[in-house]
């Protein structure tokens, strides 16, 4: 490259950097300027805040005091150090609680093991008399003592086995029939026994249980239960057969049947307790099982004789039911063909949900066979000669 060109290159660049470095130096001495004008203020307003501050931190500070001097609590919650008396009478009162806690505790632990005690000698001491009271022999009138099965083993042997005969035997008093047979012997000649006997629930098949503020307990009389009994008791042997108290029971039957058409009243007593449920067990009612018919709506407490069953739906009160009207029909029916044996009956009618409706339907089947049997029946009985008129004259 020539010199001469070097010269000029040189020259351009200096002529460019010139005014740059110029505008550069201006824009800083502008900026110097207002920094300066700026401090000032700046400086004017840090010595108005701090003179409010100073002005107002002695306010501030008598406010602290004396809301500190109102709740000392809370001072000496938030400065320990400040109340060292207030700290000691708290723990003082913290201890003197956590005392009275323990030594509530030791009393509730004595009492507590004091009734352990008591009871624990109590059942001791009912242990033991129970041994003595349902293991000694038996003595006649005269004082003297019975031998039984357990009179030549050991004396404690002895009294432990008679008394597991006597709980065994209250056991079974409570699960059993109080006796063999519930009903006395059929009638004899010249009395009149009925054939077939009937056996009745009392709770929500004759009578329901009703309670209101006003009246309390009572029991409502199923609609045309005086017709049912009214009727039946012509062909049957009634027998009301519940597992409700007598006390509660009878009453309730003397009032629903004035008139003596219920022969006989068994209760829980004559019911055996199985898995939970009073069971009507018919073997120990000293009937011909052939002849007797159960009227219930609970199957358990008829499990031991299904096929004697017939089972109705529930009442719960209200007036429209006609299921005792429709039972009486079917009873009849039964009485008056002298089925020999009614479980065959009972048993085809046990497959249905609802035996009364099935009984209806089989009735309206039977009587519009019995009148086209019927209507068959007159047409041809009807003369010959008037069917050859009817003939001659195109009738």
């Amino acid at each position: 490259m020539a010199p001469g060109s070097v010269i000029q290159i040189l020259r351009a660049v200096n002529t460019w950097r010139t005014p740059t470095l110029t505008s550069f130096r201006r824009t800083l001495g502008n900026h110097q300027k207002t920094k300066s004008s700026l401090l000032p203020r700046a400086q004017s307003t840090v010595r108005g805040y701090s003179s409010t501050a100073s002005k107002e931190e002695p306010a501030v500070a008598a406010a602290a005091a004396a809301g500190d001097a109102g709740n000392p609590t809370l001072l000496s919650k938030l400065f320990p150090q400040t109340a060292p008396e207030t700290n000691k009478s708290e723990e003082e009162e913290r201890k003197k609680r956590e005392e009275e806690e323990t030594k509530e505790n030791e009393r509730a632990w004595k009492r507590m093991k004091l009734g352990f005690a008591v009871f624990g000698g109590g059942a001791i001491v009912g242990g033991f008399w129970a041994l003595y009271e349902f293991g000694k022999p038996d003595v006649d009138p005269n004082g003297q003592t019975i031998e039984d099965e357990f009179t030549h083993k050991p004396l404690i042997q002895q009294y432990f086995q008679r008394m597991w005969k006597s709980l065994h035997y209250y056991q079974k008093m409570i699960q059993e029939p109080s006796r063999d047979k519930l009903l006395p012997d059929p009638l004899q000649h010249p009395y009149v026994q009925p054939k077939y006997t009937l056996v009745l629930e009392m709770k929500d098949v004759l009578v329901h249980p009703d309670w209101t503020y006003q009246t309390g307990w009572r029991f409502k009389k199923r609609p045309g239960v005086d017709h049912f009994l009214a009727e039946l008791a012509k062909e049957f042997e009634i027998v009301v057969f519940t597992a409700e108290q007598g006390m509660t029971v009878f009453p309730i039957l003397d009032a629903l049947d004035p008139h003596g058409y219920i022969m006989y009243r068994l209760v829980r007593d004559a019911t055996h307790f199985v898995d939970g449920h009073h069971v009507k067990n018919l073997d120990n009612l000293n009937r011909d099982l052939r002849k007797v018919i159960v009227v219930d709506w609970d199957n358990n407490s008829t499990k031991m004789h299904p096929d004697n069953t017939f089972g109705i739906a529930r009442w719960n009160g209200n007036d429209d039911d006609t299921q005792l009207l429709d039972l009486v029909y079917f009873l009849k029916i039964i009485a008056q063909n002298n089925v020999e044996d009614v479980r065959d009956t009972l048993h085809y009618y046990r497959q249905f949900e609802d035996p009364i409706s099935q009984f209806r339907e089989n009735q309206r089947k039977l009587a519009e066979q019995m009148q086209e049997e019927e209507r068959l029946e007159r047409a041809k009985s009807k003369p010959m000669v008037k069917q050859w008129t009817r003939n001659l004259l195109g009738r």
